[in-house]
């Protein structure tokens, strides 16, 4: 089958012939019709924490259809997303559903050669974390599910109540996720914060009820409280640089809430004297819980939620690692979506 390899730091990635994976007990292989490029799959391969060896198949967010099963649950033909997740299925987080942060835990596509990801035309994964597409979810839509239950998972931790001023920094595929997921649970006013254009325009379609044009905007606080009558109740940090969750205290109300959910790849600092003097509870996040995943779907059924405008580029395997590169120098771009089995042309 041919997959986008990933050859090392500085090197990007080569799209060769590599075997097909055969599925072992209580695995199936999946025919991806689907997958998105996460901004962790940049961080993967550039120098950090997260940078993967030569020879990884990235991709964790993804759908397709089962042609290959060794287990009675899961049938071939079924339509399928996969909760990218190997945990150890024993430790306590395990057993209360938080596989995400189980010690042992290998993410699909981000776990080196041990664990291929979904740059590929077929990808293996255990059936225990085989979801189901339901009829009128597509390919490309069931490859957005992993990016919305992140969202969905931080908003779920922010406590927000209703009527509640929100505010949401960045407005990649997760920033976006999260204002809509906001709005629905409840959120009086949702302002997004973005640089780039395409980003600020699209916020509007997924739940923002104000936009920021950061890169025009000398004061977002000042901006936010003008447009909300008010500082912010919760701040969700989808961007991850040093100096944002500083910004971030700076911004909220006393007793207000910070969910940081992007991912800074660099030493930071603060003084946490800032956020005691205003009592702020600073809340992590990190993925979600496998029951996002029917969340997230039974939304999409519902067509409450529509993730099309995300997706603003497809490409094909081949085109994958030029355009793959392109995202390092962000324009226009908000989620890129490859078609690994899509026909030619």
């Amino acid at each position: 089958m041919r997959a986008a390899v990933f050859k090392g730091l500085g090197q990007g990635l080569s799209v060769e012939d590599v075997p097909r994976p055969e599925p072992g007990p209580g695995e199936v292989v999946i025919k991806v019709e689907a997958c998105g490029v996460c901004g962790s799959d940049l961080h993967a391969t550039d120098e950090g924490v997260f940078l993967q060896e030569p020879g990884t198949i990235l991709g964790h967010e993804f759908a397709g259809e089962v042609v290959d099963s060794r287990h009675g649950d899961v049938a071939i033909g079924d339509r399928v997303t996969v909760v990218p997740v190997n945990p150890c299925g024993k430790c306590r987080e395990c057993r209360e559903g938080y596989t995400m942060l189980c010690a042992q835990n290998r993410i699909t596509g981000l776990s080196g050669q041990a664990v291929p990801g979904a740059y590929a035309e077929y990808v293996k994964a255990p059936a225990r974390y085989v979801v189901p597409l339901p009829d009128g979810v597509d390919y490309e839509e069931g490859a957005m599910v992993e990016p919305l239950a992140v969202g969905l998972h931080a908003v779920g931790k922010a406590g927000i109540a209703i009527g509640d001023r929100v505010l949401v920094i960045g407005a990649g595929p997760i920033g976006l996720s999260v204002a809509a997921f906001a709005r629905m649970a409840g959120a009086g006013a949702v302002v997004v914060s973005e640089r780039a254009p395409a980003r600020l325009s699209a916020a509007r379609e997924f739940g923002a009820t104000a936009v920021i044009d950061a890169a025009a905007t000398a004061d977002v606080g000042a901006a936010f409280a003008e447009i909300a009558g008010g500082p912010p109740d919760v701040i969700f940090d989808c961007v991850g640089v040093p100096g944002m969750i500083r910004s971030c205290v700076d911004m909220s109300r006393a007793r207000g809430t910070i969910v940081v959910v992007g991912v800074c790849m660099k030493e930071d600092t603060q003084v946490p004297l800032s956020a005691i003097l205003k009592e702020l509870k600073i809340q992590y996040v990190l993925g979600y819980q496998e029951q996002d995943f029917a969340r997230v779907l039974a939304v999409l059924r519902s067509g409450r939620l529509k993730p099309a405008p995300m997706v603003t580029d497809r490409v094909a395997l081949e085109a994958l690692p030029e355009a793959f590169e392109r995202l390092r120098q962000p324009g226009s771009q908000i989620k890129l979506m490859i078609l690994p089995n899509a026909p030619e042309g």
